[in-house]
Formats: C-alpha cells, sequence, structure tokens
C-alpha cells in the first residue's frame, strides 16, 4: 500500500511538470500490465521497455516469468529511472528520452524479442514518434513486436510513420478497469520490409 501511495504521488508530480510526457494522473492498472504483456514469456529473450514510469508493466514481465537481467528500461524521467534502478537493480536502466534509441549501445548481440511502451504516442509530434519506432525496431530481432497502449480509439501510430517503417498494426485488447480505459496494439515488421 505504502508503495502504490508513494508511486502515485510521484506519477501525479511528474504529470503536473509534464502533462504531456505523463500523460496520466497516476500509474497503469494491473489490468492494462496483464494486456500490454501478453504473448510475452520466459522465452521472448532480452525485452525492452519504454517509460517504465513505475514499474507495473515491469513487475507483469516479472510476473510472466521474464528475467529481470533480460530487461533493458528506457526512462527519461530521473526521477523514475532512479526508482527503477532501486526496483530492479539487475535490469539494464537508460535514463534517457526513447527518441535517442539508435545510441544505446548495449554490449554483444542483444537484439531483444520484444518491447512494450507506455509512452504517450499521441501527445508526440509525428517526427519523435518516427525516431522512436525506428530506434525500437533496430534494437528487435526479426519477428519480435512492439505492444504500444493508448487511451485514444485508434491505433496512435499515423498511417504515413507505419507505411515509411513498414509496420503494421494487430489490436490486442482494451481494458475499462484502468484510469483512463486503455487499448494495446501490437505493432510489427511487414514481411515485405524486414531488416
Amino acid at each position: 500500500m505504502k508503495n502504490l501511495m508513494t508511486d502515485t504521488l510521484l506519477f501525479f508530480r511528474a504529470w503536473l511538470g509534464a502533462p504531456l510526457r505523463v500523460a496520466s494522473l497516476i500509474p497503469s492498472s494491473e489490468s492494462l500490465a496483464g494486456l500490454i504483456t501478453t504473448g510475452i514469456g520466459p522465452d521472448s529473450g532480452p525485452l525492452l521497455e519504454l517509460g517504465p514510469g513505475t514499474g507495473v508493466f515491469t513487475r507483469a514481465l516479472l510476473q510472466r516469468g521474464v528475467a529481470e537481467a533480460d530487461l533493458t528500461l528506457i526512462e527519461a524521467g530521473p526521477d523514475f529511472a532512479a526508482l527503477m534502478s532501486d526496483r530492479f537493480p539487475a535490469a539494464r536502466v537508460h535514463n534517457m528520452d526513447a527518441g535517442q534509441l539508435h545510441r544505446l549501445n548495449e554490449t554483444g548481440p542483444r537484439l531483444h524479442g520484444a518491447a512494450i511502451s507506455g509512452l504517450p504516442l499521441l501527445s508526440m509530434p509525428k517526427g519523435q514518434v518516427l525516431g522512436i519506432l525506428a530506434g525500437c525496431f533496430a534494437l528487435l530481432r526479426d519477428g519480435a513486436a512492439l505492444n504500444q497502449f493508448t487511451y485514444g480509439p485508434r491505433c496512435p501510430i499515423a498511417p504515413s510513420v507505419l507505411a515509411r517503417l513498414g509496420l503494421r498494426t494487430q489490436r490486442v485488447g482494451h481494458t475499462y478497469r484502468n484510469f483512463p480505459p486503455a487499448t494495446v496494439w501490437r505493432i510489427t515488421r511487414r514481411k515485405d520490409h524486414a531488416a
């Protein structure tokens, strides 16, 4: 209960400071965490999480059997990044903007088997979304997917961005047990546009 109150307060303060970057007053629900981690398990390999915030999705990944050491967490907010480093010491936490993923230099051949994103893509300029997705898919192996949630009724990625990067989308599901209600989309490379 103490963590929930601390996380909610941290989220609220971050939202007050940058409402378009944080996009929600409170952390995501366990219902949304279960939905966004659909299809991910211990055999998914190293995983990339964009915008982990207080770690709701990260905990769901661990509950699905993903090893903490297989997690790469990208968090722009310094307070959230410090919290994630404390809570998940075996994970690789990078305090950086997800638009800079092309600069990420992890040691060894660590192409990720899946990615999840809590980033508010709807509130970002198209060019920023393009950079985030290009960087993310450069770190994903062939056949890997990015699960992205949104509060809007449609996929939060513009069709022109999807076309330019050779991506396709599929609706995973929707939950009303989140504030606000949310939908999860799975984004993958088109087979005719493999990296």
